[in-house]
């Protein structure tokens, strides 16, 4: 087990000196990587359909909550500098939800995905840290308390800026192979 800072559990597991006979093999030889980047395109677009659930997820609570507070008797959710930072993050997550849902009808139709997956798990994961950053300015320091969820999942939520692929290979990814500029690592 690896301790986190997460609410779920994660292991390491390594395999010393396994041999695997050929008849166990799946798929042709010499097609593993291939294989692995296939599945990690579909990992990044699940990923980013979680970052788009977790984005909805700090919205619904900073705008429930936007309602509800009272300050000088009206609502918190009345003034531009609650609502604004709430507008930009709806509008940014809906944007990459729609990004996603091209990345998942791309990979679902055998279509080569791998930039769309890419961008989607970027942007989702963006549009979620800042559904999260704009949570926790509404709430203030209720934010902190665990009855709201939001510390726990704005913990979690900072996770998918840098794994299972950081930001900064997207980036580089992007660059490569989809401006065509040249590889720079």
């Amino acid at each position: 087990p690896i301790e986190t800072m997460m609410n779920h559990g994660t292991t390491a597991v390594f395999f010393d000196n396994v041999r695997i006979p050929a008849a166990n093999r799946i798929g042709e030889e010499g097609q593993g990587f291939r294989y692995i980047l296939s599945g990690m395109n579909a990992e990044r677009i699940l990923i980013a359909a979680e970052c788009i659930g977790d984005a909805r997820f700090f919205l619904d609570r900073a705008t429930s909550y936007a309602k509800e507070r009272q300050v000088f008797g009206r609502p918190i959710g009345q003034n531009q500098g609650i609502q604004f930072p709430l507008a930009q993050a709806h509008a940014r997550a809906h944007a990459a939800k729609l990004v996603v849902a091209d990345a998942c009808r791309r990979y679902e139709s055998g279509e080569v995905a791998g930039a769309e997956a890419n961008m989607a798990k970027m942007l989702a994961a963006e549009a979620s840290w800042q559904a999260g950053e704009a949570a926790m300015q509404t709430l203030g320091g209720f934010a902190f308390a665990a009855e709201y969820d939001i510390e726990r999942k704005f913990r979690e939520t900072r996770l998918y800026q840098v794994a299972p692929v950081s930001t900064n290979l997207i980036l580089a990814y992007i660059a490569e192979h989809v401006l065509g500029l040249p590889k720079s690592y």
